[in-house]
């Protein structure tokens, strides 16, 4: 993996986690793109959240560029931020910015993210439970960072996806070994970060 230390990125990246979706309400890992891209959207306190958090934010303009997972959350929270920017560009949907895969743990009580999450302290290329490795998910994301960066210069991209998706993003954007990316601030729910130094 590329080391940001030594190079300076063309563009500015924010990071924004989707609102509040059902499977959030319901507890369960929704982490399979054949139900997640169809099922588990935004409830309305979930819709609120991202329109608030765009709204406060002071940093994005109708300029921007967002770049969405096409899981039905993303897809929900990227629609209203481009609505409430009332952004130039259109939603560019992507699968480098899926949900992590949780493999044997999709469906399943959401308090097992702890579970692997202690897993990946241990060992960041762990397939425990069949689930996408920590640096996996690393080299997908930052893949698509990549890209953009040989394809634009000076423009302001919004990342909307998920919460592990993200934590192991900033990993990268920090030149920190993806094993610590649970002792990154977390992310809420439709928060809006940046992730340039």
């Amino acid at each position: 993996m590329q080391d940001l230390m030594k190079q300076k990125l063309r563009n500015t990246y924010f990071a924004m986690r989707h609102g509040q979706s059902e499977a959030n309400v319901a507890g369960i890992i929704a982490s399979d793109p054949a139900i997640g891209c169809q099922q588990y959207g935004l409830t309305e306190t979930g819709k609120q959240q991202v329109s608030t958090s765009v709204q406060n934010s002071s940093d994005l303009g109708n300029g921007v560029r967002i770049m969405s997972s096409d899981f039905l959350r993303t897809k929900e929270t990227a629609e209203i931020v481009h609505s409430v920017l009332k952004a130039q560009n259109p939603v560019q949907y992507t699968k480098e910015l899926r949900e992590r895969f949780f493999g044997d743990l999709n469906g399943q009580s959401d308090q097992h993210y702890q579970d692997v999450w202690n897993l990946d302290q241990q060992n960041a290329d762990h397939r425990e439970y069949d689930v996408e490795s920590a640096n996996q998910v690393v080299v997908r994301a930052s893949a698509l960072i990549q890209q953009l960066e040989k394809q634009f210069t000076n423009e302001v991209f919004l990342l909307v996806a998920h919460g592990d998706v993200l934590q192991l993003l900033q990993t990268w954007f920090q030149n920190v070994p993806a094993s610590q990316h649970r002792e990154l601030p977390h992310l809420s729910t439709a928060e809006i970060r940046c992730l340039n130094n």
